[in-house]
């Protein structure tokens, strides 16, 4: 099931058995607690049994109810409010000690990350930016922090990034409007979603751009306009995301790209040295 999930169950309402037709009801209706039951316990609250909730999300074209579960979350993080991400977020960590509870946490997402990359996905991209005449950096909101952090590190490898700020989507499309063919768009978006980034990486396809996009999910608004898509797990650590997986593969795209170019690179760094020495910027006493 493409798009929204729970307005998709909506719409599919009048097809379902009468216990499917509870289950969509508490789901539509308490999505932000439903995304996080066992389909035991989810059953228990809604009476029926175990084995309908997990014909009910195999009626909906998942292949058993992880995966329903896995994309009912995903829906969700784009759904709630700051204030109700910080209160299920409280509820899925509990009590005790927080740092140890975040960091593992943190570690699981790495993790699944490295064991469901597209590694075909990757290299494809690392090949696009190598080769691209310009590259369009974007990440809106929180994902503005990875974008700037690519951004840094690309510009110690190319003449031609432009990193994309905007506080408007008028000031958005003035700095992507010469973007087209040969050219690569690096999208990185993450949940609550931004309609901007949408906007900006369904104008680059239109150019004829080829685009990156690094986001959470194959449903992510972003997903149906990536030539290579990306996909890194960012499950909510409070009323924010956790962004340590998808930094992850940011630090492996440099490191990619930057191989692919050593010898570009390599005479970048040499001559950039003699600038910063020249010029003092790093303080060498504890050198």
């Amino acid at each position: 099931m493409n798009g929204d999930l729970i307005r998709g169950i909506e719409d599919g309402m009048p097809s379902f058995s009468k216990g499917q037709r509870l289950l969509a009801a508490y789901i539509c209706e308490h999505y932000e607690r439903a995304a996080y039951l066992t389909a035991a316990k989810l059953g228990q609250l809604v009476g029926v049994s175990e084995s309908t909730v997990v014909r009910f999300a195999i009626e909906l074209g998942f292949e058993g109810y992880p995966e329903f579960q896995s994309a009912l979350q995903k829906t969700v993080r784009s759904r709630l409010t700051s204030f109700q991400r910080m209160e299920v977020s409280n509820t899925l960590i509990g009590d005790g000690e927080l740092p140890d509870k975040v960091l593992l946490s943190d570690m699981d997402k790495i993790r699944r990350t490295l064991e469901e990359i597209d590694r075909g996905a990757f290299a494809a991209a690392v090949d696009r930016i190598a080769e691209a005449k310009t590259i369009y950096i974007i990440g809106v909101r929180s994902s503005s922090a990875l974008a700037g952090f690519l951004n840094y590190n690309f510009r110690m490898i190319f003449d031609n990034v432009r990193f994309i700020q905007t506080t408007s989507g008028s000031e958005m499309f003035e700095q992507i409007m010469p973007v087209g063919k040969g050219d690569v768009m690096i999208a990185i978006s993450f949940p609550r979603y931004s309609k901007r980034i949408i906007n900006a990486v369904e104008y680059a396809r239109s150019r004829e751009a080829d685009v990156v996009a690094l986001t959470d999910s194959k449903l992510s608004p972003i997903a149906a306009y990536a030539d290579q898509l990306l996909i890194a797990h960012s499950d909510m650590a409070s009323f924010v995301d956790s962004l340590v997986a998808p930094l992850s593969i940011i630090n492996a795209m440099i490191v990619a790209v930057a191989r692919k170019k050593q010898d570009e690179v390599s005479e970048r760094l040499v001559a950039l040295e003699e600038v910063w020495d020249r010029y003092d910027v790093y303080d060498k006493k504890g050198q």
